[in-house]
């Protein structure tokens, strides 16, 4: 079929967007054919007959063509969807969109009634916008738009002008629930097809001789994706848009770090919390178990000869304690055995209270108790021999060498201080014969002793009296006699104790005055045959002017006279020892037996001189 006489003016049925565009049609008809489609839509099916004449007539088609038969309006409807699917595709010419509207209205309506129309080609009459719009092919005159085309087709007016299209209706559904999917929008209803052999009137029928074109499938209709918004639908994704700016890799990782650390320090102090309080209740509770100390196992019982629980080991057996009784008081010192027989050794001063008829009881090492009687005892030396009677077993003690012992030896104490038996303490050998005296409570100096000493820093209280002083080979080297005590202006108060300060007589000088005792009860003390002026304040000792009884100071036919000494005269030294009182002369020559030679210095008139002489012997008390 041709329009007009230009081969470019002819379309066949079914031309695409490109050719509906490039037809030609008028904006006015374009309109009107819009009009009448919905016109027709609103109508319904009430009659097919009432269809046809309004089609025709706002189509600009005569009567004589419409009531050629539905074939060509058929026909016409059938290229209807191309020009639909064209302009949604972005076609650029309103009025060919406008026509395709209408074709698509007139098809909708021709369904509705429920007659199948068959493809056929579409008179030009039929198709507006062109010159056959008007009967005798005059064109009408298209008025401009209002407004441009809408280049970004922003939804829902994707058309410019008035004559876009108006958007859909929406009727309200029941909203499912929060998080469930929406349901599809129900589909248009469509109208029932024309059954075959009953063309749909008002439509144009084929042209005689063309061949009818097969009918192209409908398009899918346009997507219009606000149509099918829910608010109440579940996001496919969680929604990141908070107006935060989005953390970069290398930020996450220094954040992830953060964390980490502070988790790691959170830990750190959460777990020392915990280990210090379990600590301090293990510590204070002494654990969840019972308490059981580490101990050393079963050892020898020997020690070496030379230690102090050697010696110790070895002496005990020999030590004894005494305890006296008498009229003048009681008291308690040591002794230790000296024979087989019986005998034991002691100070003076600690049988001294029992006297003539007192009692004396003597203790073991072992715990054995026996009776002791006086055998012997000399005051000037501090010492006194006492003897038990039927007791077997006797453990003599070994006698060592005074004479022998150097400053600084180790030595070991056995005694009782304070009633304290078997007591064991050590030290050494501090000095060597140091003068001392001891005694003197009597007021006459009768009771007083003149000791050359062993001086000890081991222990020695009061209760040590008479106890041995031994060597690191068990030995007696000294007999404990005399400690001095701290002034009266001492912190210490009560009975006197050790200060470190304890003195012996040496064995050499208690091992003579012990055998005396034994063999004769009594002991002998070496003299020179002078008197002595005690209160001299010089230095050495001094001769006195007169004796005690108001006689020459020097024993006529004694020692002292037979060397020379005279009245006056100042001995300063003894066998080469510078002496410095008369005390200290008098230590000096009891250190030694009678009939032993003596040097001396004596000093006379301003000049020293040096004289010899053999002690004599005087009976002791």
């Amino acid at each position: 079929m041709r329009r007009g006489s230009d081969p470019s003016d002819e379309v066949p049925t079914g031309a695409t967007a490109p050719d509906a565009t490039a037809s030609g049609a008028t904006a006015e008809a374009a309109h009107e054919t819009s009009a009448a489609g919905d016109a027709s839509a609103a109508a319904g099916p009430a009659s097919v007959d009432a269809e046809v004449a309004p089609v025709s007539a706002v189509s600009g088609v005569s009567p004589e063509v419409a009531s050629a038969g539905v074939t060509d309006v058929s026909a016409g409807v059938a290229g209807a969807p191309v020009g639909v699917t064209d302009a949604s595709a972005g076609a650029a010419d309103e009025p060919a969109a406008a026509a395709h509207a209408a074709a698509g209205a007139a098809r909708a309506t021709v369904e509705a009634e429920g007659e199948a129309v068959p493809a056929a080609a579409v008179p030009a009459a039929a198709v507006p916008g062109t010159p056959g719009d008007v009967p005798g092919g005059v064109p009408v005159d298209r008025p401009t738009p209002l407004h441009d085309p809408d280049p970004y087709s922003t939804p829902p007016y994707g058309q410019p002008g008035p004559w876009a299209p108006a958007p859909p209706v929406q009727f309200p559904a029941t909203t499912p629930a929060h998080g469930t999917p929406s349901p599809a929008p129900p589909r248009a209803a469509q109208a029932p097809a024309a059954p075959p052999g009953h063309p749909t009137p008002g439509a144009p029928g084929p042209t005689p001789g063309e061949p009818t074109p097969a009918a192209p499938s409908p398009a899918a209709p346009p997507a219009a994706p606000w149509q099918n918004y829910d608010p109440w639908a579940a996001t496919p994704a969680p929604l990141h848009q908070t107006g935060a700016a989005v953390a970069s890799r290398e930020q996450r990782r220094k954040r992830a770090i953060r964390v980490l650390v502070l988790g790691a320090v959170v830990l750190a102090l959460v777990s020392g919390g915990i280990g210090g309080a379990v600590g301090v209740y293990l510590e204070r509770t002494g654990g969840v178990t019972d308490v059981e100390l580490p101990q050393a196992g079963q050892e020898s019982e020997e020690r070496a000869a030379d230690s102090v629980a050697g010696i110790a080991a070895r002496a005990l057996p020999s030590v004894v304690t005494l305890h006296v009784k008498g009229s003048a008081g009681e008291g308690t010192g040591t002794g230790f055995v000296l024979d087989g027989r019986g005998h034991i050794l002691t100070n003076n001063h600690v049988v001294e209270p029992a006297g003539s008829s007192g009692e004396i009881s003597v203790t073991f090492s072992g715990g054995e108790t026996a009776k002791a009687t006086v055998v012997g005892r000399d005051s000037g030396y501090d010492l006194a021999v006492v003897k038990v009677s039927g007791v077997g077993g006797l453990k003599p003690m070994p006698l060592g060498n005074s004479d022998n012992v150097q400053v600084g030896d180790p030595v070991v104490a056995i005694g009782a201080p304070f009633d304290l038996a078997n007591t064991v303490t050590s030290g050494i050998i501090s000095a060597k014969e140091r003068p001392i005296t001891a005694g003197g409570e009597k007021g006459d100096g009768s009771d007083v002793s003149y000791v050359d000493a062993l001086q000890t820093d081991a222990p020695i209280n009061p209760g040590n009296s008479g106890g041995p002083l031994l060597d690191s080979k068990a030995r007696v080297v000294g007999i404990n006699s005399a400690i001095r005590s701290a002034d009266s202006g001492s912190d210490q108060s009560g009975q006197a104790g050790s200060i470190g300060l304890g003195f012996a007589i040496p064995v050499n000088q208690a091992k003579r005055v012990a055998e005396e005792l034994i063999n004769t009860g009594r002991a002998t003390h070496p003299v020179i045959g002078v008197t002595l002026d005690m209160n001299y304040t010089g230095d050495g000792a001094r001769v006195g002017a007169k004796s005690d009884d108001g006689g020459s100071p020097v024993t006529r036919g004694g020692p002292g006279d037979r060397a020379g000494i005279r009245a006056g005269d100042v001995i300063t030294e003894v066998d080469g020892q510078r002496i410095h009182s008369g005390e200290e002369l008098i230590v000096k020559i009891r250190a030694h037996r009678p009939g032993d030679h003596l040097a001396l210095t004596v000093e006379r008139d301003g000049k020293e001189k040096p004289i010899t002489l053999v002690l004599g012997s005087a009976s002791g008390a």
